[in-house]
């Protein structure tokens, strides 16, 4: 048995500790950034290769998102006090242990963060079509993940709340 390194959250009452207030600002910054997304009707192929305000949008919010997403993680891992990530790719294999995310997605949030890093440290040449791609059909892995973490943490109330009887 060991009891300093937690198998799940659910087993412990570490996660009681979980900041709600904290990781619903955090849910919310990320549906508004998938909201504004969403609302960029306006932005087609052409508009997007040609103005270079639409195509920094575009980056700049699916960068935010990302970085949302991250933070949600982390903190989750944080409170939870489970493994130490060893990097952000990582971070998903953690939620996963954790019940979080499942088999069947994790490759998907894992390519956020190869995605987030292209954009961020300009590997060779951001991709404009594997951008524009993300943009108009990816959005719904975002919302995705809010509703993976919204379940795990109701999930995790329910459970704790039967240690209390």
């Amino acid at each position: 048995m060991n009891i300093l390194k937690p198998v799940s959250c659910l087993e412990n009452l570490w996660c009681d500790m979980v900041d709600k207030e904290l990781l619903s600002r955090k849910i919310s910054n990320l549906s508004n950034y998938i909201s504004e997304l969403k609302n960029a009707k306006d932005i087609n192929w052409e508009k997007y290769t040609r103005d270079s305000r639409s195509r920094a949008f575009v980056e700049r919010y699916l960068h935010l998102a990302i970085e949302e997403v991250f933070d949600i993680a982390n903190h989750l891992v944080s409170f939870c006090r489970w493994r130490e990530p060893t990097g952000y790719r990582d971070l998903f294999n953690v939620l996963h242990e954790q019940g979080i995310i499942p088999d069947n997605l994790l490759s998907t949030f894992q390519n956020m963060a190869s995605f987030r890093n292209m954009l961020v440290h300009h590997y060779e040449k951001i991709d404009d079509e594997v951008v524009f791609g993300l943009f108009r059909k990816r959005l719904s892995d975002f919302t995705l993940y809010i509703k993976l973490v919204r379940d795990w943490v109701e999930t995790s109330q329910q459970k704790s709340s039967g240690y209390d009887q």
